[in-house]
Parts: structure tokens; sequence; C-alpha cells
């Protein structure tokens, strides 16, 4: 018997490897709990009963820019995703990144991660700053599922809360000329009349926008609890190992095997040919170096966007032991 490992995490098939026990942690027994991202990340604040969380790297940010951290990163990215498709607008108000200066946005929470990203590529590729725009924050789909919380914001951030109506149902009305948001509106908000996405072909533009970077955005990061890694620095290693080894087996298995393909995608092997073309062959990097240019963005975006006090470096980040990988 080894260490007892408790782990929360989504079920990607980039980590499932480590559920099912064809990838391993050196000297540890996994316990592995599913479950959706948001419904344990607000509690990473907290102390959950878990030795090895997902984290919204957001609040991670936050927090470790403040020096509170329950849990200390490692460089796994479970969850990454570009998000100049997270833009949804009324297209009769706003046609251009440009035009939404001075516009009214919704946003579930000002401070998670799509967001911040969505208004960092905003900031750094079309002059757009989180200054120039009116934020509206409020529920996507249920008014009464508003996230709150304190981020110190300052005055130049201009924020509304909505109360009475859900976002979704804001941007059918035009009570809202825009929209940011990780998951997509209601249906009824993306069949309605004058909303749609401002980068409609957003493959296109994401694409040259990482040919351009280098940045392929980090939603979320592994974290290890601070005490057990204290007791126990080689775990970081060993977690990062499992998790770097259940990643190459998910990749194997997005090629097939022997013809058969196991994702449930027809063409999946073009697919892959392009996103390798596009992105090389290590298209979802874990490790530092090379994702530096990604952790260099996001930490300037999470101090230019006031939601960390200062702009952290990316060897602050991670547990010490695996400052030397990737």
């Amino acid at each position: 018997m080894g260490q007892l490992l408790k782990i929360a995490c989504w079920d990607y098939d980039r980590v499932n490897p480590l559920r099912d026990g064809r990838a391993k942690i050196e000297g540890c027994d996994i316990e592995f709990t599913v479950n959706a991202p948001h419904n344990f990340f607000f509690r990473a604040g907290e102390s959950p009963p878990y030795d090895v969380m997902e984290q919204s790297f957001s609040s991670y940010l936050t927090r470790r820019s403040r020096g509170r951290v329950p849990y200390t990163a490692i460089p796994i990215y479970p969850s990454r995703m570009f998000r100049h498709s997270a833009i949804y607008v009324r297209t009769d108000r706003i046609r251009t990144p440009e035009e939404m200066k001075d516009k009214r946005i919704g946003v579930p929470f000002y401070g998670i991660t799509a967001v911040t990203t969505a208004r960092g590529i905003l900031a750094d590729e079309y002059g757009v700053k989180p200054e120039d725009l009116i934020w509206v924050n409020g529920g996507l789909f249920n008014p009464k599922e508003r996230l709150t919380q304190d981020l110190g914001l300052p005055a130049s951030i201009r924020i509304e809360q909505e109360t009475e109506k859900s976002l979704s149902q804001l941007l059918i009305e035009g009570g809202i000329d825009g929209l940011i948001t990780a998951a997509s509106p209601s249906r009824e908000a993306m069949n309605a009349p004058n909303v749609g996405r401002l980068f409609p072909d957003y493959r296109t533009v994401e694409q040259a926008y990482y040919k351009k970077t280098r940045i392929f955005p980090i939603m979320h990061v592994l974290g290890i609890k601070t005490e057990v890694l204290e007791r126990d620095p080689s775990l970081a290693l060993r977690v990062y190992k499992g998790f770097c080894d259940a990643k190459d087996i998910c990749i194997a298995d997005l090629d097939g095997d022997g013809g058969a393909v196991k994702a449930t995608v027809p063409w999946l092997g073009p697919e892959l040919n392009a996103t390798r073309h596009a992105m090389g062959k290590d298209f979802w990097p874990y490790g530092i170096e090379k994702n530096r240019p990604t952790l260099e963005a996001v930490t300037r975006w999470s101090f230019e966007q006031h939601l960390s006090p200062r702009k952290l470096a990316v060897e602050e980040l991670f547990a010490p032991e695996t400052l030397g990988v990737g």
C-alpha cells in the first residue's frame, strides 16, 4: 500500500489514465473524485478534503499574489482554451473590438479566468482596456446564481450588479451590448436576432493569434495542498510525472490503435494533423519553458486588470521542485 492521495479533477481524457490505473503516481494509491470544476473552485481558498485539486488559474494568481495559498501549483494545465470565441455581442451595435469601448458588457464574474483572458486579448491586440468598458456582473442563466466576491477593484473599473434578469436575457433584449462568458449563453440568446460572436470565424483568428504570440491560454492549473508538500516536497515531481504520463497515453489514444479511433469524431485524423501543423507535435504542453509566453501574459493580465496587487514572476507560481521541468 502506498500513500493515499486524494485527487479532485474533471474527467478530462488527458487525466483519465490516472483514474483507470494505466498511469501511476509513484508511491501513491489514488482516490479520484470527479466533479465539474466550478463545483469546487470557490472552495480552493478554504481547506477541501483533497490533496491535489484542479484550480482556477485566475483565482490562484490572485491568492498567490496576496500570499494566501492553501494549494501550491505545479505546471500541469488540465484545461486550456483560446477565448476569442467567448465574446458575444449585439451585432447591431458592435462589429469590431474597438466598438466595445464604453459599452455595457456582461460577465458571470469579473475575475474568472475566461474573462481575464478575453480582456487580456482585447487590450493587447485591439487597445480595448478594462477601464474602457462598463462591466455588468450577473447570472448567466439565472439572476439568482450571480457570483459576488470582493476583489478590491479600483473605482476606474466600472461594475454594475444585475439582480433582476439573467445575462442571457439581457443580451436578447439589448439590456447589455455584449457578454464574455466561458459557458455559452442560453440557446434562446444564441438564436436571437442581432446576437452573435464578435469573432464569427474564431478558429482562424485564434490560430493567427497563437502564431503571432505563442500564447495558448491556460484556464486551470493543478494544485497540491501546501501543507502536504511541506511534509513531502518530492510529491510535486511525482504528481507532475504521473499527469504527464496520463497525457501521453491520452494522445496515443487519440491517434488510434490498429485503425480503431477511440474518440467520437469522424475526421479526427485530419483535425489532429491540422492542430500539429498549427501548434507543433506537443500541442498541449505541460511544464514551464514551453509555456513561458502564456505564463508571462497571464501574470501580466492579472496585474493590469487589478486582480493581483503585483505582477508575479513565473517562478513564483509553482512548487520549487518543478521549476526545472518542461
